[in-house]
C-alpha cells in the first residue's frame, strides 16, 4: 500500500469540498495530528478510519485508494453499458462485430 499516495488523494477531495484538516478530522473524530499524518502517508491508516474518511468526503474507496483510473474504467462501462441499453438487437450485434474486431486489432499491435 501507498500510504502517501492515498493521503495525498484524500488531500485532494478534502480541498476540493473546501474543508480544513480540522474540518475533516472534527468529522471523522480523529485528532488533527492524526489527519495530517494520515495526508503526508506518515502514519498508516485502519480500515475504519478509511472508511470513515471515504464516508465522511462522500468519496468511493476505490477512488482514495487507487486514485481516477479505477474510476475512470468503472464510468467506461457504465457509459458503454447506457449506450447498449439504447440499441435494438441489429444494433448490439453490428456492435459486437465492432468491438470484437477492434479488441483483436488492439491485441495484435500490444503483444
Amino acid at each position: 500500500m501507498d500510504y502517501y499516495a492515498i493521503g495525498q488523494r484524500i488531500r485532494k477531495v478534502r480541498k476540493a469540498k473546501g474543508w480544513s484538516q480540522e474540518f475533516l478530522a472534527e468529522r471523522v473524530g480523529i485528532s488533527v495530528t492524526h489527519m495530517s499524518h494520515i495526508e503526508t502517508g506518515n502514519t498508516k491508516l485502519s480500515l475504519e478510519v478509511f472508511a470513515d474518511i471515504a464516508s465522511a468526503l462522500e468519496a468511493r474507496a476505490d477512488e482514495l485508494l487507487f486514485g481516477e483510473r479505477a474510476m475512470l474504467r468503472e464510468q467506461a462501462s457504465d457509459e458503454i453499458e447506457v449506450l447498449l441499453a439504447a440499441c435494438d438487437t441489429k444494433e448490439l450485434c453490428i456492435i459486437a462485430d465492432t468491438v470484437r474486431a477492434l479488441k483483436t486489432s488492439l491485441d495484435k499491435y500490444n503483444m
